[in-house]
Formats: C-alpha cells, sequence, structure tokens
C-alpha cells in the first residue's frame, strides 16, 4: 500500500499551484491503478472499482463519501450495477494537487478493505 494513504490532506485555496506534469508522472507511480483523464482541459484522477454487485458497489461509494467528509476533500462518484467511478481533482485550482493523489491511495485502501470484507469465510 502506498504511503501516501497515510498522509491528511493540507487545505488548499486558489491561487495554490496545480502540479506540474512530472510531479504528476512521480506521484502516479504511487497509485498505478489510476489514470490521469482530462475534462473541459481539467486533468482528474479516475479509477473504475469492479464489485459483484450493484450493492456491494453502493457500499463502497458510501465509505468513500465519509471518507471524503473526514478529509474534506470530495470527489465525482459514480455508481453503477457492479462498479464504482472514482475521480479526484482539485476544484480550487482547476487541476491536480498532491491531496488528489493522497485520496486516491486511501480509496485504494478502502478497496482492498472491501474485497477482505467481501471474501467468503
Amino acid at each position: 500500500m502506498s504511503a501516501l494513504a497515510q498522509e491528511r490532506c493540507q487545505a488548499c485555496h486558489p491561487g495554490t499551484p496545480a502540479l506540474r506534469r512530472e510531479e504528476i508522472d512521480a506521484l502516479r507511480r504511487e497509485v498505478p491503478e489510476w489514470r490521469v483523464e482530462e475534462v473541459d482541459g481539467v486533468p482528474r484522477l479516475v479509477r473504475r472499482f469492479a464489485f459483484p454487485d450493484f450493492r456491494r458497489a453502493l457500499e463502497f461509494a458510501v465509505r468513500v463519501g465519509e471518507l471524503a467528509e473526514a478529509e474534506g476533500h470530495h470527489p465525482l462518484l459514480v455508481v453503477e450495477w457492479g462498479a464504482t467511478t472514482v475521480a479526484w481533482w482539485t476544484h480550487a485550482i482547476g487541476g491536480l494537487h498532491r491531496n488528489d493523489f493522497v485520496m486516491a491511495a486511501k480509496t485504494d485502501r478502502l478497496y482492498a478493505e472491501a474485497l477482505g470484507a467481501a471474501a467468503p469465510r
């Protein structure tokens, strides 16, 4: 698990610089399952998480939402049968910040926990 998952989000305000391409590339190595997608010129970290049914996908989305509230940093969540897609970016700066990578790593940790809880006993 990435060391980023142990970090906390730092306050970010308009005027805080977005990460440069080389910084994004370096941090992406910490969360290799995530891809960078641009929407209206704004880069986002995006990952689709697979589940065996809608209920588990929805439960995962709720857990990500609780994490987001605790950290004060909120993603785009799309829930569908068998999957939850999560997108992180920093609205205040219109780009990616270290916080987005921290939250991606924390989301990966939640997914690992969800898979463990779903395993037959």
